[in-house]
């Protein structure tokens, strides 16, 4: 094997020769640099893309259902599937700027259309409730996702119950509570639907685990769309058929239907999962996290101001002890990741870790497909 530089350095009789070898390492060295910090600005670039695109879906969902005069949850949700469909076939089939995957119809009725229902129920309820609550107090009960996807994940038996994980779950139940119990424009409506979303999408992510992953199907974000996003579109043909439609044949409300405003929001929603596709390759599950977090903030102070939502100090404080408890699980997980990969160095049996991150992107990852609108990573490749 090759020692060095300094090693190299040392077996050197002559100290001219030395001096100049460790002069090329050093200069080696420096070279490295400018290519790391341009890595490190490509990666964190993606990461503040992302940011900001999550949050301004987000935010102009609720504009939009609240503000513009377009309260109709699911035709903008299929409005978003309709317009990722039909750009990722051109990604996929025409361009053939991302690689789809081989496929059987059997594979897609068995393993991808159940997990589309499930996903157009996540959507119908998840953007339905910004109908009723503020951005800020979603954010905060979405906190309930790893709690609710392990509890899913213990009763199916891909999860292993773990006195002490359950313990950090009631207290981020009970972070959200405080929350909720401070909130000032509670509304049991808006409040159902995102619990019914959240429960669905711990089902939906459970389910990845045992259909996709355990098949070895390998979705990213654009092929997520490609495959998942018709049939979801197809699903969400019956809450409008029963409840949208026959508002729209009324003619009792006044609804806007700027297609600038629509073709800019479904683009925005496409955007967001390139954003997810471009990143996924270029940072770690734990940067998402963490920049998951900075975003939730964000939406939370912003979203108060701009739609004129107060938030208490008694709810600061529940989504604090909430908050604190995801950290928490996010650090185990991200342990549980390292011990597993030092084992699989070191030429032992690698340990079989929750697939969660590959399965909705980790915590983060996974509330972003709850409430937004648009599909995300089913399987990190």
């Amino acid at each position: 094997m090759r020692g060095s530089c300094r090693d190299r350095v040392s077996s050197r009789a002559d100290t001219a020769v030395g001096a100049g070898v460790d002069a090329g390492c050093e200069n080696r060295k420096q070279s490295k640099m400018p290519g790391i910090i341009e890595e490190a600005l490509v990666a964190y670039t993606y990461v503040g893309t992302w940011i900001v695109m999550s949050a301004g879906v987000i935010l102009y969902n609720k504009y939009i259902l609240t503000v513009f005069g377009f309260p109709f949850p699911v035709t903008l949700t299929m409005i978003h599937m309709a317009f990722c469909s039909a750009l990722a076939f051109v990604l996929v089939r025409v361009l053939g700027v991302v690689k789809g995957i081989n496929m059987s119809r059997e594979t897609y009725v068995q393993k991808i259309v159940p997990i589309a229902g499930l996903f157009a129920v996540v959507l119908w309820m998840g953007n339905s409730a910004y109908v009723y609550l503020s951005v800020a107090f979603i954010q905060m009960v979405k906190a309930l996702m790893p709690c609710v996807v392990y509890t899913v994940g213990c009763v199916f038996k891909v999860e292993k119950y773990k006195r002490e994980t359950m313990m950090n779950m009631l207290v981020i139940a009970l972070g959200v509570a405080i929350a909720s119990y401070g909130e000032l424009n509670f509304n049991l409506t808006g409040f159902m639907l995102l619990i019914g979303s959240i429960a669905c999408e711990a089902v939906r992510i459970v389910s990845i685990q045992m259909l996709l992953t355990s098949a070895d199907i390998k979705l990213n974000s654009v092929t997520t769309l490609y495959y998942v996003s018709p049939a979801c579109f197809v699903f969400l043909l019956a809450p409008f058929v029963f409840i949208e439609a026959p508002r729209f044949a009324s003619g009792a409300e006044d609804v806007n239907l700027d297609p600038m405003v629509l073709g800019s929001n479904a683009m925005l929603a496409f955007g967001l999962n390139m954003a997810v596709y471009l990143l996924i390759g270029k940072t770690s599950a734990l940067t998402m996290n963490v920049a998951g977090v900075i975003k939730d903030w964000m939406l939370i102070f912003i979203s108060s101001v701009m739609f004129d939502a107060p938030i208490s100090t008694l709810q600061l404080w529940g989504y604090l002890l909430a908050f604190l408890a995801v950290c928490y699980y996010n650090y185990q997980k991200y342990q549980e990741r390292v011990a597993a990969e030092a084992a699989k160095g070191a030429g032992g049996k690698a340990v079989k870790l929750d697939d969660r991150e590959a399965a909705g992107g980790g915590i983060e990852m996974t509330k972003q497909i709850t409430v937004n609108g648009n599909a995300v990573p089913s399987s990190k490749q």
